[in-house]
């Protein structure tokens, strides 16, 4: 809006030091006399810090007796249905032949990777570089695949 027009003899007030208004920008314009008029505002309450899980190191898996085994199962963390199955075939093993080892992924797994391994030996299933929906993986029928290595272990 267009500022009104003087008359003459008049005298233009300037209302932008009599205004009650407040900014950080006025403030700094008049230093610290307005930082001793205003009360530092009281600090925000402390959060309680968050506890930080330790992560453990990976040890070799120690054998238990001469005969025990060690079986490795490494899957992809990419999707869920790798990580059902791996405990399926764990639960199994360690059901189905007394004094094993399993171990799930003792080392980074490789990407899209479902593969159960004698730890230095044999590889009894060996599924790599799968691509969703991972139709080689969810086609096998993981009952069959327990009992398949818990008899070629015996």
């Amino acid at each position: 809006m267009a500022p009104k027009k003087r008359r003459e003899g008049e005298v233009l007030v300037d209302t932008s030091t009599t205004s009650v208004r407040v900014t950080r920008s006025s403030t700094r314009r008049l230093g610290a006399k307005a930082n001793a008029s205003v009360a530092p505002a009281p600090a925000p309450p402390e959060r309680p810090k968050k506890k930080v899980k330790k992560t453990e190191d990976v040890k070799e898996p120690e054998k238990v007796a001469d005969g025990s085994k060690t079986i490795v199962i490494e899957h992809c963390k990419q999707c869920n249905s790798f990580k059902t199955r791996a405990t399926q075939v764990k639960d199994g093993l360690e059901k189905g032949v007394l004094g094993i080892t399993v171990v799930v992924n003792p080392e980074k797994p490789r990407r899209g990777c479902f593969e159960i391994r004698e730890e230095g030996g044999e590889k009894f299933i060996s599924l790599l570089d799968m691509k969703r929906p991972f139709a080689p993986m969810k086609a096998l029928d993981m009952d069959k695949v327990i009992s398949d290595i818990i008899d070629k272990i015996k």
